[in-house]
């Protein structure tokens, strides 16, 4: 099978504040590198892209030092949290912008999805854009056409196509976009998180679409998601990036796992007030795995902890009180819930056993109570986490919806 997409030392650098360098004299010195061949002389070396410090030159790399190789017919995943450079990179490869330094060789046409807006002109109509997509990717007024009446099917605007694109909504530019990169005839299909635009009855049409693309079609596909479910269906291979720099690639299972264990986030923390009127208070609740380590994304066959620091007013009658949990799913219904009788100040945990959460986001609410006497303190709707499926037997139903939790269920024969 041939490389259809290779990547060589590529970085991206962008200039903070003023673009020029201060100089006419400097300003030809960059150009003439630039003609050579050669690295901007002007360019500071080792910032690197973390929004959350400040640097110490006026330079940011977006990416730096990027190396590899995807074969044709692959479909591979682009994982990492805001600000890894996935955006940027897919901009590179479609041509959106220039590399700083480094080389990208591609065999094949590329037709990608990445902002909304990207590669339609507002005046145009539906139509007119559809052909204006074509031309660019090299296709001829006949082979458009062709394909015309699946494209405008398939983004379901058949009423608007006579309509110029800025009077769109977000979603049918959206919707259009897509079914035009998807449809028309090109090697290379990249799409970026553009998709959480749509419905979720889109969304689904769309993974729908790019798993075909891949698998029945052979044509190369770059997908960017915060959706690792979506990811783990659709890629086999993934690239890992943090901090515009590549950490890791291979089996898309494998990288799920390093990205998840390189995860912490606050969302799955509470910080209580460290002190208080109430006779008992959370003054701290966290997520973690079973080893301690504070996560929000955890695979369906791990273990989850919650743990609660408590803190007590009173040491007489602790007893009448005790803690309670509900977990709530994305839409905020009550999955199930749990009491315990027993108080101790600090250290308490629930564990939430392997295989029993289904795929998905959840968060919790969680109170101290005297059962319907009083309630002395409550949080809620926090520490939000996800489930992620790792291979249950369930998961080779793809994105149809079985329910929130694996049933603890026998067949009789």
């Amino acid at each position: 099978m041939s490389v259809a997409i290779k990547v060589e030392n590529l970085s991206k650098a962008y200039q903070l504040g003023e673009v020029g360098t201060g100089t006419i004299s400097r300003d030809l010195e960059r150009w003439f590198a630039k003609i050579r061949g050669k690295e901007d002389p002007f360019l500071k070396i080792g910032e690197v892209n973390d929004r959350t410090t400040k640097g110490t030159t006026g330079v940011v790399w977006s990416l730096k030092d990027i190396n590899f190789e995807i074969q044709q017919g692959d479909a591979v995943g682009i994982i990492g949290r805001n600000g890894a450079g996935k955006s940027t990179l897919l901009k590179l490869l479609s041509r959106v912008t220039a590399p700083t330094t480094g080389k990208i060789k591609v065999k094949g046409r590329i037709a990608s999805l990445l902002e909304v807006g990207t590669g339609f002109h507002p005046e145009l109509t539906g139509r007119e854009n559809i052909f204006l997509n074509g031309a660019i990717l090299g296709m001829r007024k006949k082979e458009i056409a062709r394909k015309f009446d699946e494209i405008v099917d398939f983004a379901g605007i058949e009423r608007y196509i006579d309509t110029p694109v800025k009077r769109y909504s977000s979603g049918m530019y959206v919707r259009l976009a897509f079914a035009v990169a998807a449809y028309l005839e090109s090697e290379i299909l990249i799409v970026d998180e553009v998709l959480a635009v749509g419905d979720a009855e889109f969304q689904k049409k769309c993974l729908g679409k790019i798993g075909e693309v891949s698998k029945g079609e052979g044509r190369t596909v770059l997908f960017v998601s915060h959706n690792m479910v979506s990811i783990q269906q659709l890629c086999l291979f993934s690239i890992l990036m943090s901090n515009g720099q590549l950490l890791a690639q291979g089996n898309t299972k494998h990288i799920l796992r390093e990205y998840l264990h390189r995860g912490v986030t606050r969302n799955a923390v509470y910080e209580g007030p460290a002190d208080s009127e109430k006779k008992i208070w959370f003054k701290k609740i966290f997520i973690s795995d079973i080893k301690g380590n504070v996560k929000e994304d955890f695979f369906h066959d791990e273990e989850i902890c919650i743990n609660y620091d408590l803190r007590f007013n009173i040491d007489q009658n602790a007893h009448v009180y005790s803690l309670f949990l509900m977990i709530l799913d994305e839409n905020k219904s009550r999955i199930f819930s749990t009491e315990s009788k027993v108080l101790t100040e600090k250290k308490n945990k629930v564990i939430i056993e392997s295989s029993f959460l289904v795929r998905g986001s959840y968060s919790v609410h969680t109170f101290i109570h005297a059962p319907r006497i009083e309630q002395v303190d409550v949080v809620e709707d926090f520490c939000n986490f996800n489930i992620i499926d790792n291979g249950s037997v369930f998961n080779i139903h793809g994105e149809y919806d079985y329910g929130k939790v694996f049933p603890r269920a026998k067949w009789h024969y």
